[in-house]
């Protein structure tokens, strides 16, 4: 970034970005003049330039405030220190001069590493997040006033610690279990066997089978995160702006349900102004379609590449798992209830999911209604649990089980 301070006067508005700006960016004028005002730095009426390069790279976000900020201020003559060479500024400024988190913190702090930066100064709310690059001292700030002390004097301003290993080993911990469904023995071990070879299944059955349910506790039975595979997956929900600031990182493997409505750019991403979409959010962890069909064709269809790649070369779901009743009612062949539906009307329903995406689902699975006295069943204590089918912990056991080196990648858990 450059920063040209004429002594030009000029009657009209005197601060100008180029550079390729976007909205966000060309609007910080307003919120830098007020917070240095507010900060006791008054703006002379001069000319102000600030070339953001590359120029020929569109500039995004709020992030650039700070820098800009400091630019003007060392420009006046306002920081004693000629060079800061070996430090990095970002932030969002409001009006008070306080300063607020932005997206995207941890993969600027890894650029920040591979450039041999040192030094990183970030709002608070993006401290953990930043910290997670080893490397790199990360700063934790709250004002403006505070960074142009730090700047001037290195004031007391510590750097911040974080341990990425103890995150996660606190993060194991979930509030569903596969002891919670009542019966679907085939369902949970066909899931079972889903998780530990990373394949795509299809759970089809009547409303109120516990297909969701299954579902949710997934990613209970996944393996735990690696830290390369936690930091991965940090960075696309750091970008996306979904990140927890309260822990800095993902500590367990994404479970995400999109509703039926998304578009095809929410689901696999892009846009106007790019962003990652569900796929690339549930990145190394589990993407879950309820209700199949019910999702628009030309959505479905975006699928298909995202399925045959795989996790790489970009990111996508380590699995994918899907729900859809066996016709528009939902009864069709079920014991309990009649189906009102007429074969042209399910073949209707049915050829709403295309033989190519189909063909990528690996496992297809009946989830049939459990019957009353199935449900009512407690299960015998003295029998210790085995398997996913009657608790997620044995299940996560096997399927780590299954990835110690020198074991087969196709094996299935007993």
């Amino acid at each position: 970034m450059e920063v040209d301070c004429s002594g030009i006067k000029t009657d009209q508005d005197h601060f100008h970005t180029v550079g390729l700006p976007d909205a966000a960016v060309r609007e910080s004028r307003d919120r830098v003049r007020a917070a240095l005002k507010n900060c006791g730095y008054d703006i002379p009426p001069t000319q102000i330039t600030i070339n953001l390069v590359p120029a020929d790279i569109k500039k995004e976000g709020s992030g650039f405030d700070l820098p800009m900020a400091l630019g003007i201020v060392g420009a006046y003559g306002g920081l004693t220190k000629k060079e800061i060479s070996d430090c990095l500024f970002v932030g969002e400024l409001s009006l008070d001069g306080g300063i607020r988190g932005v997206r995207g913190a941890l993969p600027i702090a890894i650029e920040a590493r591979g450039r041999k930066i040192s030094r990183m100064v970030v709002p608070e709310a993006n401290a953990k997040e930043a910290a997670m690059v080893g490397g790199v001292d990360v700063y934790p700030v709250r004002s403006l006033l505070d960074v142009i002390h730090f700047g001037n004097s290195d004031n007391r301003i510590v750097p911040i610690k974080a341990d990425g290993d103890s995150l996660l080993r606190e993060s194991q911990q979930f509030f569903v279990d596969f002891k919670d469904v009542r019966g679907q023995q085939t369902a949970k071990r066909a899931i079972e066997i889903a998780c530990a070879g990373g394949h795509n299944i299809l759970m089809i059955g009547p409303p109120g089978s516990g297909k969701t349910m299954l579902a949710k506790r997934m990613p209970t039975i996944l393996p735990p995160f690696t830290f390369e595979e936690a930091l991965e997956t940090t960075k696309i929900h750091s970008v996306a702006g979904v990140l927890d600031s309260g822990t800095g990182l993902v500590g367990t493997r994404p479970y995400r349900s999109p509703h039926h409505t998304i578009s095809d750019a929410g689901l696999i991403g892009g846009g106007v102004i790019p962003r990652p979409g569900e796929v690339s959010l549930a990145h190394n962890g589990l993407l879950f379609l309820d209700e199949l069909p019910e999702f628009p064709r030309n959505v479905l269809e975006v699928l298909r590449q995202p399925l045959e790649d795989g996790p790489s070369p970009s990111p996508a779901p380590r699995c994918l798992a899907a729900a859809m009743n066996p016709c528009p009612c939902g009864f069709h062949n079920d014991r309990s209830r009649d189906c009102q539906c007429t074969p042209p009307m399910i073949q209707r329903y049915i050829s709403k999911i295309s033989g190519p995406l189909m063909d990528r689902i690996d496992i297809h699975i009946d989830v049939p209604a459990v019957n009353y006295k199935e449900m009512r069943q407690e299960p015998n204590p003295r029998d210790p649990p085995r398997s996913a089918s009657e608790s997620s912990a044995p299940g996560r056991s096997n399927l780590i089980a299954l990835r110690r080196p020198g074991r087969s990648s196709t094996a299935t858990p007993r």
